[in-house]
């Protein structure tokens, strides 16, 4: 984790699920100029926290088991705290996003994610947010706002494709004993040492676990798990 300077964003995670607050307040940490405030589970806890403790930014799950995040956010502006949101959510609901644009969440990141597509969020927002002064003109003002608005597409290794990763993911996410590389390949419709690269992408990036498959003749064969993060 990062060394905290009294200038580092303060990021408060609320995600119902431990498992994945954890994984969200471990990616936090390693975004230098950010720091964790905390990690709660529910909307009350978030009330609380913000009752005692300065927060710059909510990492905030839409979810929650005592109300819809959205809700929350209103409660939260009703009460005074103008602290920016980030959602995280599984909901591709559009009526929901501009909703959340007009209580001021600044970004949405979909899950399930990887480091990298968190880390271009707070950075974009970290740059967003370190805009001072008057603008120039117009375009100083529309550079500001495409800092916060136009996230990078997150970069793939070479040889590997957006749409082939999107299909060995699928396959994945859907076998709930995993995967080997050859029935990945079989399921996909791609060679074993392609399937191999892309569930190693998988591992690397944190959405997938990989461990040795034994009791057959032969040396074990690897078996991938969606790991849920």
């Amino acid at each position: 984790m990062c060394p905290v300077t009294p200038s580092d964003i303060r990021v408060l995670v609320v995600e119902d699920d431990p498992v994945a607050a954890d994984a969200h307040a471990l990616y936090v940490g390693r975004v230098p100029g950010f720091t964790v405030s905390g990690t709660v589970h529910s909307g009350a806890g978030a009330r609380r926290h913000l009752e005692q403790h300065a927060v710059d930014l909510l990492l905030l799950d839409l979810y929650l088991p005592d109300g819809h995040g959205l809700q929350l956010v209103r409660t939260l502006r009703a009460a005074g705290h103008t602290a920016d949101v980030i959602a995280v959510t599984s909901a591709r609901d559009l009526a929901m996003v501009r909703g959340g644009v007009s209580l001021g969440v600044v970004q949405y990141v979909l899950k399930p994610f990887t480091f990298a597509t968190l880390r271009d969020r707070l950075t974009r927002y970290a740059e967003f947010r370190a805009t001072t002064g008057e603008a120039s003109g117009q375009d100083e003002v529309d550079r500001a706002i495409a800092a916060l608005r136009a996230p990078r597409p997150a970069s793939l290794p070479k040889g590997l494709t957006a749409a082939t990763l999107r299909a060995v993911t699928d396959v994945l996410r859907t076998a709930g004993s995993g995967l080997t590389a050859t029935e990945a390949a079989a399921d996909v419709g791609i060679s074993r040492i392609t399937a191999r690269r892309y569930l190693e992408h998988l591992v690397e990036s944190g959405r997938a676990a990989r461990a040795p498959q034994y009791g057959q003749v032969g040396r074990p064969e690897l078996r991938y798990r969606w790991s849920g993060h």
